[in-house]
């Protein structure tokens, strides 16, 4: 199987200079606003998209996934591949280079050392890494030459464009971060909040949980761009805020991630200043039942810590109960009230590309609170005691069900309450200010990875096209625990040897259609544990002013990933 087949034929050639500036600087001030305040600008110390997007105007890699899903280069000169000699012929190695006279923002030359660097970093066993699964199955990253990397597989790597690839698996510069490895990481305040990079802006000035101001990267390998000298980027609020501030106030140039009502976008919409974009990619919002004990009797040792399967939760690793709770959900009507246009019900985790989708489990697209509550009584669980609430063994079915704090998820809690209610299950909901809630602060108790938590709900996908590296996010290996700083992307707190089986042979199959029947046999597993509960594929709606050109969001990458091409519009 060629390498270009697997990209689907997605090498392209970055050629996206509008002829609308000139001049770096040209245009002034742009004002960006994410209602989900970054709390770090390290994006290997949080798995929050706030944090990555924010970063990714600093922090680049060698290669990016652009609006389309395309793999472009980026810091690096060409895709490799094996028809030009950059992948091995035995799929164990893959060679890039690097641009000629690549330049970090503060004039210091980029180098093969700061890649193997970055490597030595993020897998660092004494270090938390949010993005370790981009540099599964690597074994070693060497220098060749003056300006290129080879990075070894340990296994023949049929994909092998995951280590340094999109907004996730940035380059780092060693000279800044070589002080910082493994248990130091997180002390690095300096670096991690004014990270050297060779984006197309450098942080002035940046306040966690609030806002950050960038000035134009005056080494940029572009003369040219960006044509923005400074940009402000807001954090907090609530989405219909900084809907708001864009549609409706042009207070604001761009805004992102405007989780609202369809009818209240376009009300906002119809006042003719602004734009709703959105982008469909691999998006899912989703239950992630906690496979762990969360009770606060434990203590921080053991509370929502998985302990090689010995602290399970009391009932949440039962597969019935878990199905009773999705069968009872209705999202079909979520998807009405909340999403619209911009959102489909789903009963996968990988809902995409289409090579990758399962159809096993789309039953849970019908509602069924019959079956649900026959299911519990199957299964042992009764109300014995009159209640409202069932039990079973002395324990009662009761749930601590927590997301961020954001309207459309508050409705979804409230539906999700009262269905569940109707199957014995009571609930109390909680809500967490999202910047709080999808920071990496290892410190917090508030924090997703923490999961303080029976049932929590949110938004994840992944950059780029093949899923390889998204699906190994559920290993074992990969559970948030205090050991790694509850860096790990595994949330739900999942653990079957038979799963990881199934990711490593994925990372030595070659064939494009096994590589999608192992994902969709990986999806299922999960999807037929009840770990994780689908609700809807999300197309994930933004917006911009409409003096703001060059815009071309992608839910492949950041969807900033372009920024250095945005432009003023002349009224």
């Amino acid at each position: 199987m060629k390498i270009r087949t697997l990209l689907m034929g997605a090498v392209a050639a970055t050629a996206f200079a509008p002829a609308a500036f000139a001049e770096r600087g040209s245009d002034g001030q742009l004002n960006i606003i994410y209602w989900q305040a970054p709390s770090t600008m390290n994006p290997f110390l949080s798995g929050g998209t706030k944090e990555i997007e924010a970063a990714s105007l600093v922090l680049e890699s060698l290669a990016r996934f652009n609006d389309s899903g395309e793999i472009v280069p980026w810091l690096a000169e060409d895709i490799p591949t094996i028809e030009n000699g950059g992948v091995a012929e035995d799929l164990t190695s893959i060679t890039w280079t690097l641009k000629e006279g690549l330049v970090w923002s503060d004039g210091s030359a980029v180098t093969a050392d700061d890649l193997i660097f970055t490597h030595e970093y993020c897998t660092h066993p004494e270090g938390g890494c949010a993005q370790a699964s981009y540099f599964d199955g690597v074994a070693s990253v060497e220098a060749v030459g003056d300006r290129g990397v080879r990075i070894n597989f340990e296994s023949p790597k049929p994909f092998p464009y995951t280590a340094f690839v999109g907004a996730e698996s940035p380059i780092l510069q060693k000279a800044q971060f070589q002080e910082c490895l493994g248990t130091r990481a997180p002390e690095c305040t300096t670096a991690n909040f004014g990270p050297i990079g060779t984006g197309p802006f450098v942080v002035d000035e940046f306040r966690p949980n609030d806002v950050i101001t960038f000035i134009a990267n005056e080494n940029y390998r572009d003369p040219a761009k960006p044509a923005f000298a400074t940009v402000t980027f807001k954090g907090g609020g609530d989405a219909a805020a900084a809907a708001r501030s864009v549609l409706e106030t042009g207070e604001f140039d761009y805004a992102w991630n405007l989780q609202l009502a369809p009818d209240v976008l376009s009300r906002m919409e119809a006042a003719g200043k602004g734009t709703v974009v959105a982008a469909y990619g691999t998006s899912v919002e989703r239950l992630h039942l906690n496979q762990t004990n969360a009770d606060p009797a434990l203590g921080p040792d053991q509370r929502s810590v998985y302990m090689d399967g010995e602290n399970a939760h009391p009932f949440l690793t039962d597969p019935k109960v878990g199905q009773a709770l999705s069968m009872a959900i209705d999202r079909a009507l979520i998807d009405e009230i909340g999403y619209g246009a911009g959102g489909q019900p789903t009963c996968n985790v990988l809902p995409a590309p289409e090579l990758y989708a399962s159809t096993a489990n789309d039953g849970c697209l019908v509602q069924d609170i019959e079956g649900a509550n026959a299911l519990l009584d199957e299964a042992g669980w009764v109300d014995s005691n009159g209640n409202g609430v069932r039990d079973k063994d002395g324990i009662e079915l009761s749930v601590l069900f927590q997301t961020s704090t954001n309207a459309v998820r508050q409705d979804t809690q409230a539906l999700i309450k009262d269905w569940w209610s109707q199957i014995g299950v009571e609930t109390e909901l909680r809500n967490v200010d999202a910047s709080v809630f999808f920071g990496g602060d290892p410190g917090s108790p508030d924090t997703f990875q923490k999961f303080y938590a029976d049932i929590e709900m949110y938004t994840n996908n992944f950059a780029g096209v093949d899923p390889e590296a998204y699906m190994a996010n559920w290993l074992c290996a990969d559970i948030p625990s205090p050991e790694n700083q509850w860096q790990g992307n595994n949330i739900q707190r999942f653990c079957r040897a038979e799963y990881d089986a199934l990711v490593e042979q994925m990372s030595t199959t070659a064939d494009l259609e096994q590589r999608g029947e192992l994902a969709k046999q990986m999806n299922d597993m999960i999807m037929q544990s009840y770990s994780i509960i689908p609700l809807i594929h999300r197309g994930n709606p933004s917006a911009h002013i409409n003096t703001l050109g060059g815009v071309k969001m992608s839910d492949w990458d950041s969807e900033l990933w372009n920024i250095a091409d945005w432009y003023r519009i002349d009224n």
